[in-house]
């Protein structure tokens, strides 16, 4: 296998692993990414190495640059930032100056006074402003995504996302001066540092010429392309031109690169087609891209920055706080973006690393890269472990979070503990019952049979099948099964105890319960107590807190054994009905769930949502057919009840669900029988909904073998 396939391999894997790891403990997943780089790298496993795989992956980076400035060009929309554009400036110059100085002169001193000439070689000024010009970026991914998780909304926000993209325009600007400015320091030797900055201005002014001719060249071929593929196609195409051409020429790939965003953005026409299309081809690029530079990192190498690191933490900390302060307090901005801004910006990542590789891929800095790739990649890794909480608590202090994006009920818990907590006997509960006492039919006919297991879903299943009970004119039933090992300690007495629950539930919905136990295993114990019964619809629910796999065999040996619909339920959080998502494949699906909507509607009247999902490569025409076809359905049978449809060609099934499912109480769908290999090759839609939502499932099974599609 080729090495440097194999290598791009476990870059991706390792990378994606450790980005799932990261976010569990309530990480960004660039952290993951870092650190997986860090253990597949020379300081650990030695994996991946610089001369395996690293150096061929060069113009990769590159790559990757190219496309980070060309987003980071999107966010600079001059019509957005309205009447906040003079805070927007003051505060982006400000706190990037105050970065650059602060970091620039530290770094310098910190040289000078702590290291020796066999640590940091040649001019202590070429470090200085290389690590002052790293220091201005950010991380626009991690900011957004902690601004999206807190729901923030506000005038700290929105300056916030205006300044993050100004921020790392302004850092790509000054890391191009101060290249051009090192290059002629280490060249000219006692050349003044005016002369070298004079010398770097015409570099940035070409560079970003070549940037703005390239937004406004691909604007133009965009308007007359309608094919997305076609789309990126000819954006890449012209982006990697633009980035080739100001490589050849000696300038700047990452100011062209945002000067193209930026021009595109601004237009008249607006056109974010080509941001759309390239965000969905980035992530396995930005995987490659952070992880490879977590591999650049090799710990031992942080002992040679020593103070350094030290000094560029913490005063690139105080250069962004302070300078947002003085920034807003010069433009009048108010005392919460005063205050609070440069708490937010802590956070740095995505430029910063692409900054540092473009540092080791220059042949003329590798005796201050050295240095500089440690010093960096150290204040990266723990201005993302810790970035992120502060900028969380600005957002908190600022008043602008809103807590109703957690879920209620999980407190403070994590998402990934909340996830847990939820499925738990613990999380589970039932929403109190307002709809009146339901009145039995006069003379039953059969019942709707539910098995217990486990107190935490007896009585949610006591209350389904009271709902369809009443559907049917029938009586709701619970059957106990118990463990033929505890047959001599159970006494009569606990009869009417082991039934409390559900039938205080059903008696509060004003119908009678029949009751039944039985000493057997699950199976067969549960068929043996309805066999002399005339069974409308047999409800189980999954174990409480278990793996839900493991149910799937006891649900096929009950199914292929009962004639009447099985209802397996998923009990998650709170179990209410007041909003239904009903999705399907075929429309044959609705004439097996029908009567137990039709119950469901004639006790609780909720709002139903009807989601056809049909292939991804439907055309209109079938889809529109399908909406007409839906819609006369809906008014031959549910006319009379509150309900809305959709019609989905979906990418994803399974996305498309679990999306939808967030804006409903319950989902109810289809199940398909399945056996052995014919359900390890097909799967079940159902079974991945059953698995992956986070809201309460029913799962209904049909007598006659047919639920479900072939596509299911």
């Amino acid at each position: 296998m080729n090495e440097v396939t194999l290598g791009i391999a476990i870059l991706l894997s390792v990378g994606l692993l450790a980005a799932k790891a990261a976010q569990l403990l309530r990480l960004p997943s660039v952290t993951g990414f870092i650190l997986a780089g860090v253990l597949l790298g020379p300081s650990f496993s030695g994996v991946i190495t610089m001369e395996s795989v690293g150096r061929q992956l060069e113009h990769f980076t590159e790559i990757a640059l190219m496309l980070i400035a060309f987003g980071i060009g999107e966010h600079i929309e001059l019509r957005r930032l309205g009447g906040l554009a003079r805070h927007v400036g003051y505060v982006s110059v400000v706190q990037a100056l105050g970065s650059f100085v602060f970091v620039c002169g530290g770094t310098y001193l910190t040289v000078l006074l702590f290291s020796g000439p066999e640590s940091v070689p040649g001019n202590p000024m070429v470090p200085a402003l290389l690590l002052g010009a790293i220091a201005v970026a950010t991380a626009p991914a991690t900011l957004l995504h902690v601004v999206r998780e807190t729901g923030a909304r506000g005038s700290l926000t929105t300056t916030l996302m205006a300044v993050v993209a100004m921020v790392d325009a302004l850092a790509i600007m000054f890391f191009g001066t101060a290249m051009s400015v090192s290059h002629q320091l280490i060249g000219q030797g006692g050349e003044s540092l005016m002369q070298a900055v004079a010398g770097s201005g015409g570099e940035i002014i070409l560079s970003l010429a070549i940037g703005l001719s390239t937004g406004t060249v691909i604007d133009y071929v965009l308007n007359r392309l309608h094919n997305r593929g076609e789309m990126l196609t000819a954006g890449l195409a012209l982006l990697l031109l633009c980035g080739e051409t100001t490589r050849l020429l000696d300038l700047s790939p990452l100011l062209a690169g945002m000067a193209a965003g930026f021009a595109i953005i601004n237009r008249a026409e607006r056109d974010v087609r080509l941001f759309r299309i390239i965000n969905d081809f980035e992530p396995p690029i930005y995987v490659l891209f952070f992880t490879l530079a977590g591999a650049h990192l090799e710990v031992g190498a942080l002992k040679i920055g020593g103070w350094i690191g030290i000094v560029y933490f913490i005063a690139r900390l105080a250069g962004k706080y302070f300078g947002s302060w003085l920034g807003a307090l010069l433009s009048g901005a108010s005392p919460v973006v005063r205050n609070y801004l440069g708490l937010a910006l802590f956070p740095q990542a995505g430029v910063a690393i692409g900054l540092v590789i473009l540092i080791n891929s220059d042949p003329a800095l590798t005796p201050w890269a050295v240095v500089i790739t440690p010093v960096v990649l150290a204040g990266v890794v723990f201005s993302e472990l810790f970035g992120p909480y502060f900028t969380r608590y600005a957002i908190e202090k600022a008043g602008e979070g809103m807590q109703s994006r957690k879920t209620p009920e999980c407190g403070d818990l994590g998402p990934f503990a909340c996830k847990i907590w939820l499925r738990s006997p613990e999380g589970i509960s039932l929403h109190p019952w307002d709809g009146g006492r339901l009145l039995p039919a006069a003379v039953p006919d059969g019942v709707v049979a539910f098995g217990v297991h486990h107190f935490a879903t007896g009585r949610g299943l006591a209350r389904i099948a009271t709902f369809l009970a009443h559907h049917y004119h029938a009586l709701p039933m619970s059957v106990r099964v118990l463990d033929p090992a505890r047959m001599d300690d159970f006494r009569h007495s606990d009869y009417e105890t082991l039934f409390l629950p559900e039938a205080d539930e059903v008696a509060s919905l004003g119908y009678p319960l029949k009751k039944e136990f039985v000493f057997d295993n699950p199976v067969s114990g549960v068929l043996a107590a309805l066999e002399q019964e005339n069974i409308h619809a047999l409800l189980l629910a999954y174990p409480a807190g278990k793996n839900p796999r493991a149910f799937h065999g006891t649900l096929e040996k009950v199914a292929a054994r009962i004639s009447c619909p099985l209802i397996a339920v998923r009990f998650v959080g709170g179990f209410k009905t007041d909003r239904i998502l009903v999705p399907f494949l075929s429309p044959t699906e609705l004439g097996e769930l029908q009567p137990i909507l039709e119950a469901m509607a004639m006790t609780v009247q909720p709002s139903i949502t009807f989601f056809h999902l049909l292939h991804f490569d439907s055309s209109r025409e079938e889809v529109q057919a399908c909406d007409r076809e839906l819609q006369d359905w809906l008014a031959d049978n549910f006319f009379d009840i509150q309900t809305r449809h959709m019609v989905e060609a979906a990418e994803s099934r399974l996305e498309m669900i679990l999306q939808e499912a967030k804006y409903h109480d319950l989902v109810i769908m289809t199940g398909a029988k399945r056996y052995g290999l014919e359900r390890l090759l097909l799967g079940s839609l159902s079974n991945s909904v059953v698995l992956n939502c986070g809201k309460p499932v029913m799962v209904v099974y049909s007598p006659d073998g047919r639920s479900g599609t072939p596509g299911e």
